[in-house]
């Protein structure tokens, strides 16, 4: 069985600016690729699960999200950093219910599966009580990262990334 680092991508990878509709907006948080890049070092799977609820609302595209991924995957790649895998969710809310979107467990039970991932190895990252949810339900140890808010549950605070580092190994 695998360990994985389950990450969500807008407040943990990048900075949270509202929608990410291009690379011009697509600014990575500090220390996110040193810890995705150790991670790797200690034979994690590094997974992404990620709500893109701007899809079904229109304000970009299926082709949008992917040049920004592809921008995100290629500049980790240039730091010696890699992702296995990005899962994301294009619904939203107010236009359909789906099981894929945080909180809901689907793409981290995907995941574990594909990657023969142990959660009781492993960890998730987020910035808000949704990302934390489904990780928690399935025995993933959480981590909030950011703001502490007293009305999030989580395993571990960091106020910043960099402090991560000392949960991995």
């Amino acid at each position: 069985m695998n360990k994985g680092l389950f990450l969500d991508r807008d407040g943990v990878i990048n900075e949270e600016v509202g929608y990410i509709t291009s690379i011009e907006k697509f600014q990575f948080k500090p220390g996110i690729v040193e810890l995705i890049s150790m991670a790797n070092w200690l034979n994690y799977k590094v997974i992404v699960i990620t709500n893109q609820g701007g899809i079904s609302k229109g304000l970009y595209t299926h082709t949008d999200l992917q040049i920004i991924h592809d921008f995100m995957l290629n500049r980790l790649e240039a730091f010696g950093a890699k992702i296995d895998q990005i899962y994301y969710c294009p619904h939203h809310p107010e236009q359909t219910r789906c099981l894929c979107r945080k909180p809901e467990k689907l793409f981290f039970e995907r995941a574990i599966h594909t990657y023969q991932i142990n959660p009781k190895l492993s960890f998730m990252l987020g910035d808000k009580q949704h990302d934390l949810t489904p990780a928690k339900l399935l025995g993933i140890s959480t981590v909030l990262v950011g703001v502490q808010d007293p009305m999030y549950s989580a395993d571990y605070f960091f106020p910043e990334i960099s402090d991560v580092l000392s949960i991995l190994v």
